[in-house]
């Protein structure tokens, strides 16, 4: 499978795993997770990243990191570059420890946030290590949850001002959202082009960046596609514009602003007349 984009900006939310190397355990003794835990401490002073959530698993861990700066990239080539070489030297190994490249998942803030944070949690119950996500420490609920002190790096402040301005408030119900999520579906049937977890008009603008600064050498061969013909072509070619509309979208060549453009629309209607006329 082609490896997708990197979108990197600043402000930037991403949802990021890494597997161990052939799945193998990427922890073997709690003095593991406490070294990754320093390790992405000194990550994100360094390269001011904030940690929304994050879980560590017995082979992969999540985080949810923001990147003030537009450095995802740098500061991860750090973190389990970093953790790598301590790792090895604690149980006297040489190699890899970590599978290829990091997965990066672009996430609209203000709509998915929450959902990931719990999420993130609650994965040492869904694989059954724990019986909730407060009896498992090398996860960031018991910070968020106000029991234990956060590490460095990581942010609570954001997360629980959704719930209430008033902490104490704020924490309880923090609490409940989380326990009432353990039977919610996962929100990856959400994701888009296996980059994006947000609405349209997020990948709307994810799409204008990468339009406007990626480096064409590094599209993947099966990524790139024939240039596409003229917005007109398709307006001449289908009698009803809505037709006309899917046509192009469909073409690849165009993203919806562009479409909604050429036709006097907002980008939100393109979206909905393609939603629309995909389901005839």
């Amino acid at each position: 499978m082609a490896r997708p984009l990197r979108i990197e900006f600043s402000g930037a939310l991403y949802h990021v795993t890494s597997r161990g190397d052939r799945q193998e355990d990427i922890y073997l003794d709690d003095e593991d997770r406490e070294m990754f835990l320093k390790v992405m401490s000194g990550v994100c002073n360094r390269f001011n990243w904030v940690v929304h959530a994050y879980c560590l698993m017995s082979n992969h861990y999540h985080l949810l990191v923001e990147t003030p700066d537009s450095n995802l990239s740098l500061g991860m080539r750090q973190l389990n570059g970093v953790y790598t070489q301590k790792f090895n030297r604690h149980h006297n190994r040489v190699g890899h420890v970590f599978q290829g490249r990091y997965k990066a998942i672009l996430v609209e803030k203000e709509s998915y946030l929450l959902e990931l944070s719990r999420y993130i949690v609650l994965n040492p119950v869904r694989a059954r290590m724990a019986r909730s996500a407060k009896d498992w420490p090398w996860s960031s609920y018991r910070a968020t949850a106000g029991t234990k002190k956060p590490v460095s790096g990581l942010k609570v402040d954001w997360l629980l001002s959704c719930f209430s301005t008033r902490k104490a408030t704020a924490v309880k119900r923090y609490r409940t959202f989380v326990s009432e999520g353990k039977n919610e579906p996962k929100p990856w049937k959400e994701l888009k082009n296996q980059i994006y977890l947000g609405s349209e008009e997020f990948i709307e603008k994810m799409q204008s960046r990468i339009e406007k600064d990626v480096d064409l050498s590094e599209i993947p061969s099966s990524q790139k596609r024939k240039a596409a013909k003229p917005i007109r072509y398709y307006e001449k070619k289908y009698k009803d514009r809505d037709t006309a509309i899917l046509s192009t979208y469909a073409s690849g060549g165009y993203s919806m602003k562009q479409i909604g453009d050429y036709y006097g629309l907002h980008y939100s209607r393109v979206s909905r007349i393609i939603k629309a006329k995909g389901k005839t």
